[in-house]
């Protein structure tokens, strides 16, 4: 009585490319390595990737990225930090 059933929620894909993981490897490492500052470096290794995450969860609570326009508007643009 009163039971409403969750339906599931719609399983997106998200293909993380190599050149992509290269420069967040880059971001990283001239914090930590050239800005003397590690301990920045991992939270924001760490913010990437839990945007990255949100993304893949709802992408659709991203607007549409306008640099790379399509007809069923798979593009998404999300800012990570400031």
């Amino acid at each position: 009585m009163g039971k409403t059933e969750k339906t599931p929620s719609k399983a997106y894909s998200l293909r993380v490319t190599e050149n992509a993981i290269q420069n967040i490897n880059d971001i990283t490492g001239y914090i930590a390595f050239i800005n003397h500052q590690p301990n920045t470096a991992i939270k924001v290794g760490d913010k990437i990737f839990e945007t990255i995450d949100r993304i893949k969860n709802n992408p659709l609570a991203f607007r549409e990225c306008k640099e790379i326009p399509t007809k069923n508007k798979i593009y998404r643009q999300a800012v990570c930090m400031s």
